[in-house]
């Protein structure tokens, strides 16, 4: 039995010129459709989960739900399974669709943390994002959420983007940090294929900042957040003592989830499998009585282990060596004891994690100690 979901709401009145989750435009029967669907995909599930422990409802912008709908998923969710002593129930949301009725039908269905996309406090920046709001629209965003009842607030922000330099990136760090939101996201802008993004840069109509100041901004979001009182928990992740984001903290744990909605992917029992990324077909399933799953993978031992290493190695913890077998882990000797003459890694008897270096350069790490892991022995 799993005790961690996700809930993909794949809605937006615009896509931003980075993002490559999967998403469509709004429209309200299309919408009203959607939701009847996830209802039904939560009844079909129902013997996968027993007792929730935390819930994480992502898009797509979830916050364009009438408060109608999200009652009735929130609804649906406490008829199905039991919650936890204190189940984190995190919503994504948009400043530019958060209004005082959405905040007031979230808390009144059970949602308790929030998760605003900020992205940044620079008007210029957020236009060239493709952002639909502007910095005071996210300050009001913030402020309403908090007078509005939310205890945990999580802010999302983004650094890298072209035209941004260190100077601008302090100074919305500072704006933040001074508004003291329980957790902090700090994401470095990356070029996924298939955005419109990738496509300027590839015209070079766009530029992003060089690798020192990418660098620069990455060290500056840590001691800034640190000076603050956030304790920096994993690679881009911030949080006040005790506020860490349980729901993704059991993803980097490689604990098992359940996945809801046209997109969304689950892991349980060894197994991930995703869900059908088309709203429609996601919709015509469902209304079959079958279960929209379009792809399974069952994991390898080989694949086990190279997900605790790149999920794992993100927590400023680090991975306990016991979580890994002892093949592996003579696999990796050599590579391992490399790593620590170059400042890479720490390492003890029994544990191994990144050094403020190696957070710059996690995936070089990662990739290095999996390559020792696909290395076969010679017959």
């Amino acid at each position: 039995m799993v005790r961690y979901l996700y809930i993909h709401i794949p809605f937006c009145l615009k896509k931003c010129i980075y993002c490559d989750f999967y998403s469509v435009p709004d429209s309200m029967p299309l919408i009203e459709a959607y939701v009847a669907a996830l209802c039904r995909e939560i009844d079909m599930r129902r013997d996968q989960i027993n007792v929730l422990e935390a819930v994480y409802i992502g898009g797509g912008t979830p916050s364009l739900l009438k408060g109608k709908d999200t009652a009735k998923i929130m609804g649906k969710l406490k008829r199905q399974w039991r919650r936890g002593r204190k189940v984190e129930i995190t919503s994504e949301v948009n400043p530019g669709t958060l209004s005082d009725r959405a905040i007031k039908a979230m808390l009144d269905s059970g949602i308790n943390r929030i998760s605003i996309g900020v992205q940044s406090l620079d008007d210029k920046q957020l236009r060239l994002l493709g952002r639909m709001h502007d910095a005071a629209d996210a300050l009001r965003a913030f402020h309403d959420a908090q007078r509005g009842g939310f205890k945990n607030i999580s802010v999302d922000l983004i650094y890298g983007i072209p035209g941004q330099d260190n100077k601008s990136w302090r100074t919305t760090l500072e704006e933040v940090a001074r508004l003291r939101p329980e957790h902090l996201s700090t994401y470095e802008l990356t070029p996924e294929k298939n955005t419109l993004l990738h496509e300027q840069l590839k015209k070079d109509c766009l530029h992003l900042p060089d690798e020192d100041t990418v660098a620069e901004m990455y060290y500056s979001a840590i001691d800034t957040l640190k000076a603050w009182g956030y304790e920096h928990y994993e690679i881009s992740n911030f949080a006040l003592p005790g506020y860490e984001c349980r729901h993704n903290l059991n993803y980097w744990n490689r604990g098992e989830y359940l996945g809801i909605g046209a997109g969304a992917h689950s892991f349980c029992n060894g197994m991930r499998f995703a869900n059908v990324s088309d709203v429609e077909s996601y919709i015509n399933e469902i209304n079959k009585d079958r279960l929209p799953v379009s792809e399974e993978m069952v994991l390898t031992a080989e694949d086990t282990v190279k997900e605790l290493l790149f999920l794992g190695l993100r927590k400023n913890e680090g991975i306990e060596l016991g979580e890994m077998p002892a093949e592996a882990l003579e696999k990796m000797k050599e590579t391992l004891e490399n790593l620590v003459l170059q400042g890479l890694i720490e390492s003890s008897e029994n544990l191994i994690k990144l050094t403020r270096k190696g957070l710059l350069l996690c995936n070089e790490v990662i990739v290095r100690l999996m390559l020792c892991i696909e290395r076969r022995r010679p017959a």
